[in-house]
């Protein structure tokens, strides 16, 4: 398989990927975890680029200041930036349940993709295999694997709706509702804004953002073909994710 074009500026390093398929390729846009964190989250994000070498370039260039742990092409094709005990720079402002400083809590995979198109089955698989390795490693249950857009809603749409988050889940690397519970058509039920609000933030997400926000968030994860406002439909999606899957059972204890 052809790879990635080296960057001028940073030869590719002798330190060995955790993925043995990965390509090391690093990135000098990293640092220590804070307060001697470990990860337990795996935030899935987009490059929104024109292909995964421009960035592959950005995600290592001192001035972008952006970069993750691992990159995977539209091939399959694995590329890995930060050591997963380091600190990447992928998540930004925003926050899962208690966790506020997301990026020393986390690791990032970027997929090559202009957040428009499908996802390649090459690419699917790549990720499918990378983040049971990672989980396995770090004992990340599955409620733990998130998109950008959950941590941050507003400001990022990443993976977007073409990603196929219930293959995910399906293979044991994610988080679905169970269908059967989730049967609520109509309209939405009485104090459905303050169900839908309470719900949203014992899955995670954060509570201090204006409802609209919440739920273009969460239909992009859970309901991404919903449109116009809140309905009984959310309500009940939303209420079904925060029985099976309450932020505080799937963070560590220590």
């Amino acid at each position: 398989m052809q790879t990635l074009p080296p960057l001028p500026q940073f030869a590719a390093g002798n330190s060995p990927p955790e993925r043995a398929s990965a390509i090391w390729h690093p990135s000098p846009n990293c640092g220590e975890r804070r307060g001697g964190a470990r990860p337990d989250l795996i935030v899935i994000h987009f490059t929104a680029m024109a292909s995964a070498t421009a960035a592959l370039h950005r995600l290592c260039q001192p001035a972008a200041e952006v970069s993750a742990h691992y990159l995977i092409d539209a091939r399959g094709m694995l590329v890995q930036m930060v050591p997963e005990a380091l600190r990447a720079w992928h998540a930004g402002a925003g926050a899962w349940g208690p966790v506020r400083d997301v990026n020393s809590r986390s690791i990032g995979i970027e997929l090559a993709n202009d957040g428009r198109s499908p996802f390649p089955e090459p690419q699917m698989r790549a990720l499918v295999d990378l983040i049971a390795g990672i989980r396995a490693r770090w004992h990340i249950p599955p409620a733990r694997v998130i998109g950008h857009s959950d941590m941050a809603p507003g400001r990022k749409v990443d993976p977007g709706p073409r990603f196929d988050w219930r293959r995910l889940a399906r293979q044991g690397q994610a988080v679905w509702p169970d269908v059967a519970a989730v049967s609520a058509p109509g309209a939405a039920p009485p104090v459905a804004e303050a169900r839908f609000a309470a719900a949203c933030t014992a899955v995670g997400y954060p509570a201090d953002v204006a409802p609209d926000v919440c739920l273009a968030a969460f239909r992009l994860r859970f309901r991404p073909w919903a449109r116009g406002a809140l309905d009984a439909q959310d309500v009940a999606v939303a209420e079904a994710v925060a029985r099976a899957f309450p932020v505080d059972r799937g963070a560590p204890t220590a």
